[in-house]
């Protein structure tokens, strides 16, 4: 008996008139609210957009779709991720990627680590024993990850979901966002006989390290002998400083616009052959780790519920507080960072993949923690100090040649992050009166969607208005599929906000409305992630216009076709269980949350 082979359909290109028509409605709250503060009479508003949509129809939008149509003929997989969405999305932003761009995922504490290491009586700095052990083995479990997803053990693609997310997850090993003036591009996958593919980058005081980590049949090296080459590494950085050496920071630079960036990058190449040598290196590398000597702190000045959960969050994201940015390279896909007291977290690049995929592979590292029968000896609390034991093979130094103006770009592009920084705060509400159980046994609601509502009550009852939101929706039913945009604002989701803002309306009503205003967010879902959305396919028939022939339109120059866009509420959905204590990505705006 043959067992058919599951494959995946292409993403489709969606029907020009429901595309508009789903437009139209979309801005119906947006019209209902300025009518209601006094502005345009909502009828004749909505006919002007209707007027808009149906000449767009009728003429250019016929030629726009059949050129959408004839480009996804013409492309491998799929018209939007084949030609559209990298470009467009991420690596044509010039904005720094600091905040603004990168994920990043707060890990849960080992519970096999001492209460004396996690949570010392003495605050301290310098590189510990614990952080280096605890790094050792996350290192080792999310290689394991990426050889078991390889062999087809996890994740087989014998199934379709199994099939979409094998590929979505090779995508943020070994590679590295390069920047170009203009539009950026990730590196080539390295060859299967590149060594250096089989290294980890490792960051350790500004300084940077190739570590041996992976043998030449897959399989990760174990992790004791990670954990000798980590120790050597420590070692290293530790008597450089002793000796009065500072690393030149490098890494900050990937913190600065991105045209900024471009222009050092290629100042930093060349001034070496040797730092050709060293961005090929880093490149190929499986992914990051920053081994930070420190465990952040927020100034007391800093008000929050759960102090060393917010600077936890701190410091994945951005690094220390007064120096942001330092020890990190903000432009590769995954790099795992261990504090001095091992706490842990991610932070990644996020154009390769979305954050849900490399959560999975962090979700593999934490579930089980530290094996003390991985470790041939038992490991103290306290500082690592000189290790005569250190392992001198299995590892190189990655020494950058630089000159004054690279040390002075680094110094500006320092001073850049604190300000993106210290504009942004990170923070987590830990809400225990009810959760996902008692949305959907006892209330029998989508969960997703009542978080949705409550979100958009909660910016009304501190804005006193409305903006556009976004949510994310995976389009993983499609080969290569990425995300969708769910437009959360919507009428029947204003109207259940104003119900709880109007003290006459009746709860029996306020419930109908909200059950109206979740049937309708559930719907919107729904079409996103089945290839129906409407704001990809929006993007796709603006490109297609070819303004260098004279070509344009209206539709796209209506200042309400960008407001509905401008996503101040920016929300997406990360569900993989009780390993994160928190998840996070910039806001869109200065005066706007990503949630």
């Amino acid at each position: 008996m043959t067992t058919a082979i599951p494959t995946l359909p292409r993403l489709p290109v969606p029907d020009l008139h429901k595309t508009l028509r789903g437009y139209l409605k979309s801005l119906e709250p947006f019209l209902l609210e300025e009518e209601a503060r006094g502005g345009p009479d909502f009828k004749n508003a909505y006919d002007a957009r209707l007027k808009l949509v149906e000449d767009f129809e009728g003429g250019l939008g016929q030629l726009c779709q059949r050129r959408l149509l004839e480009l996804d003929k013409s492309s491998p997989h799929n018209w939007l991720d084949d030609n559209i969405w990298l470009k467009k999305a991420y690596h044509e932003w010039r904005a720094p990627l600091i905040v603004n761009s990168n994920w990043w995922l707060a890990l849960v504490d080992d519970p096999n680590v001492p209460g004396d290491v996690r949570n010392p009586s003495v605050e301290r700095t310098g590189y510990t024993r614990w952080q280096v052990r605890r790094a050792a083995w996350l290192v080792h479990r999310v290689l394991d990850f990426k050889a078991q997803l390889e062999r087809n053990k996890i994740h087989p693609d014998t199934t379709r979901t199994g099939l979409w997310f094998r590929h979505a997850a090779l995508q943020f090993y070994n590679t590295c966002r390069i920047p170009q003036h203009g539009c950026d591009h990730l590196s080539p996958l390295p060859s299967a006989a590149d060594p250096h593919a089989r290294k980890v980058l490792v960051m350790a005081a500004d300084w940077m390290y190739a570590m041996e980590a992976v043998g030449h049949d897959g399989s990760p090296v174990n992790p004791a002998t990670l954990e000798r080459r980590l120790r050597a590494i420590v070692h290293d950085v530790q008597t450089r400083l002793a000796k009065g050496e500072r690393a030149v920071p490098v890494g900050v630079l990937t913190t600065d616009d991105r045209d900024r960036w471009a222009e050092n990058f290629h100042h930093l190449l060349s001034l070496s052959q040797s730092n050709r040598s060293i961005f090929d290196t880093l490149t190929s590398t499986v992914f990051a780790l920053s081994l930070d000597d420190y465990a952040y702190t927020l100034p007391p000045s800093h008000r929050t519920p759960d102090k060393d959960l917010a600077a936890h969050l701190h410091n994945i994201r951005s690094g220390h507080g007064s120096r942001p940015g330092h020890n990190r390279w903000y432009d590769k896909p995954f790099t795992l960072i261990v504090e001095a007291n091992t706490r842990a977290g991610v932070l990644g690049e996020h154009s390769p993949v979305d954050a849900l995929v490399p959560s999975v592979a962090a979700d593999y590292a934490i579930v089980q923690g530290v094996d003390d029968d991985a470790f041939p000896e038992s490991v103290e609390s306290g500082l690592l100090g000189a290790q005569v034991d250190s392992d001198t093979t299995g590892w190189e130094r990655l020494d950058w040649v630089t000159d004054d103006r690279i040390a002075q770009e680094c110094d500006h592009a320092a001073i850049r992050a604190k300000e993106i920084v210290d504009e942004s705060d990170v923070d987590e509400l830990v809400f225990t009166g009810y959760g996902i159980n008692w949305i959907k046994n006892e209330a029998r609601l989508s969960p997703d969607a009542y978080i949705q509502m409550a979100l958009q009550l909660a910016w009304y009852r501190t804005r006193g208005e409305f903006t556009a939101t976004y949510e994310t929706a995976l389009t993983r039913l499609f080969k290569h599929g990425r995300t969708e945009t769910i437009r959360t604002l919507s009428a029947d989701s204003r109207a259940w906000v104003l119900a709880m803002a109007d003290p006459q309306c009746s709860n029996v009503k306020r419930l109908e409305l909200l059950r109206r205003a979740l049937q309708t967010h559930t719907a919107l879902t729904r079409q996103a992630a089945t290839g129906r959305g409407i704001d990809r396919h929006l993007l796709g028939l603006r490109l297609m216009i070819r303004a260098d022939a004279g070509e344009s339109h209206a539709l796209f120059e209506d200042e309400l076709f960008t407001r509905s866009q401008s996503w101040k509420l920016s929300t997406s959905g990360l569900s993989a269980g009780y390993q994160f204590r928190g998840t996070g990505f910039g806001a869109l705006y200065h005066d706007g949350y990503g949630i």
